[in-house]
């Protein structure tokens, strides 16, 4: 029996009109689309279309997304999901704090850190019989939950046998509650030895850290910042290197703590340095530790990056750290300058761990140049001998009446002929190599064609064709004149590894000079060095080849 199917005829007639209409219209819509897409790619070829389209479109995205301050770094990558209230909240803490306050206000004060240590230091065991610590913490204006997490960690992350006592430096804060705060973890704590010490008046972070160190009682000292979480195993390697070595410095491994999540990224060990403006930076252990083939092991660095820990009295017998330095800046530099020269070494630890928060901005000192600049000049006067200059050369200030105070140096200098430290010349031959010691620079500032009253500058970057402007003798008019003929257009590079930018000629016929990296220059065959004379006219003669820029 054959199976009968009867079609609705009105109905399949309906159903077929509709998916031929459909097909009809979706592909009228792709040819809609189509030319849409050419109208628009038209019109974006108009002056300045594209960009406003674009602005269009970030707008559109910032009114979808309901962030109050679209623009702001703290919202970048977080904050989806608040409140208009709350995000008020968190800008105004952020812009008090220079990170995010808000957050850290939710978040549990013991809250757990991930393991971040190399694998080599996992399975590192420490004596038992380790010397005492006192741990100082350096604050001004810090939010409240930040520094009970500081405490928190310390407190559960220390060996109970080991931390004597916690000091708290209040370089004088207005946050009144500050003064009295965090009397809890006091309570919970009996055994546990707290000092307070308090600035009557803002005296900067090196004062602060002498304040600290004056305090202490311990064995050893470790003079922190405030906006930190300790890891677990912190202290033990630190105490271990101090142990055998009481004249050795240490610091330990510093993981970031973003200003706006407040997650932990792990950070690998490193170097602390510094260029000659005395700007700090991470920088390679020398080539020697990684012959090793061991990155538990410590490594020697050139100085030390605010947080340090070292023998009590050994630091008193070297001068602490300069407290005549301002506010902010250069005191690290100091003191590993000082430590190296006078008898002491310096090593980061990278089995010790830390987590610090890494600001956005400083609260309390929004622009750092003016006392970075002040103190750098101090570090130098005392410390740097025939070097010295190289300070005013890095912050383009003349070599003498540069009109900065850097105070009363003559008690430092005392100390530094009491302790019968090495010259400067030993630090940078055998500690900082890496450091170029522009020893040979014959002149430096601007390059000025006296005719046509212009100064070469060194044009658009990227690029490599210097150009004739207006005189006003920043950044890219800065020239520097090498003893090797070399002439540098633009700057000049802190450290050996890093390249310059030469004036060159390329070889071609009448082209005109050009800018290049000196090591590219040189593997080009380009030509690098220049000959200066001034006669009764001043001219640049490219040796060998004789081509003159007048």
């Amino acid at each position: 029996m054959k199976a009968q199917i009867h079609l609705n005829e009105p109905l399949f007639i309906f159903n077929i009109l509709y998916i031929i209409i459909v097909t009809m219209l979706e592909e009228d819509k792709a040819k809609r689309e189509k030319a849409a897409e050419l109208i628009k790619s038209e019109f974006l070829k108009q002056p300045g279309q594209k960009e406003q389209l674009e602005n269009q479109q970030e707008a559109d995205k910032e009114k979808k997304s309901n962030k109050v301050f679209p623009k702001s770094a703290l919202f970048k990558q977080w904050g989806d999901g608040l409140s208009e209230d709350d995000q008020r909240e968190a800008q105004a803490l952020f812009d008090k704090y220079g990170y995010n306050v808000f957050l850290s206000d939710r978040l549990p004060l013991d809250r757990p850190l991930p393991d971040t240590r190399v694998p080599g230091c996992l399975k590192k065991t420490y004596p038992k019989d380790l010397p005492s610590l006192s741990v100082v913490l350096i604050y001004l204006n810090e939010a409240l939950s930040v520094i009970k997490r500081a405490l928190r960690s310390i407190i559960d992350r220390t060996p109970k046998n080991l931390l004597k006592e916690i000091i708290m430096v209040d370089d004088n804060s207005s946050n009144g509650w500050l003064v009295n705060e965090p009397s809890s973890l006091e309570e919970q704590n009996p055994n546990l030895r707290f000092t307070r010490v308090r600035h009557s008046e803002q005296r900067g972070l090196a004062h602060a850290r002498v304040s600290g160190w004056k305090a202490a009682t311990a064995e050893v000292v470790a003079i922190l910042d405030a906006h930190i979480e300790v890891h677990e195993l912190w202290a033990e390697p630190l105490l271990t290197q101090i142990k055998a070595d009481r004249t050795v410095v240490v610091s330990p491994v510093f993981d970031r703590v973003n200003f706006d999540d407040l997650k932990v990224i792990q950070y690998q060990p490193a170097a602390h340095a510094f260029d000659w403006a005395l700007w700090c930076m991470y920088e390679g252990f020398m080539p020697e530790y990684y012959k090793k083939n061991d990155n538990s092991l410590p490594g020697k660095s050139p100085s030390v990056m605010g947080i340090l820990v070292a023998d009590r009295k050994f630091l008193g017998e070297i001068g602490v750290l300069d407290d005549g330095m301002k506010v902010y800046g250069g005191e690290n530099v100091e003191l590993g300058i000082r430590v190296w020269t006078c008898g002491g070494s310096i090593e980061v630890v990278p089995c010790s761990k830390i987590a610090h928060i890494e600001r956005y901005h400083k609260p309390y000192l929004l622009d750092l140049s003016p006392a970075m600049k002040r103190n750098a000049l101090r570090v130098a006067e005392i410390w740097m001998d025939e070097y010295k200059h190289n300070i005013n050369l890095a912050w383009n200030l003349p070599f003498e009446n540069h009109g900065i105070d850097i105070g009363d140096v003559s008690e430092r200098k005392k100390l530094r002929e009491r302790l019968k430290c090495k010259p400067f010349k030993w630090y940078l031959d055998n500690v900082y190599p890496k450091l170029d010691p522009w020893d040979d620079l014959l002149g430096y500032g601007g390059m000025k064609n006296l005719d046509a009253d212009m100064c070469i500058d060194q044009g658009p970057v990227p690029g490599h064709t210097p150009i004739a402007f207006n005189c006003y003798y920043y950044g890219p008019q800065y020239t520097y004149f090498r003893g090797t003929g070399e002439l540098y257009i633009g700057g000049i590079k802190s450290h050996k590894y890093n390249d310059n930018r030469c004036l060159t000629d390329a070889g071609q016929k009448e082209t005109e000079p050009g800018l290049y990296n000196c090591k590219e220059a040189m593997q080009k065959g380009m030509g690098i060095y220049w000959d200066f004379t001034q006669v009764l006219q001043e001219k640049l003669v490219l040796r060998p080849q004789a081509v003159c820029i007048r």
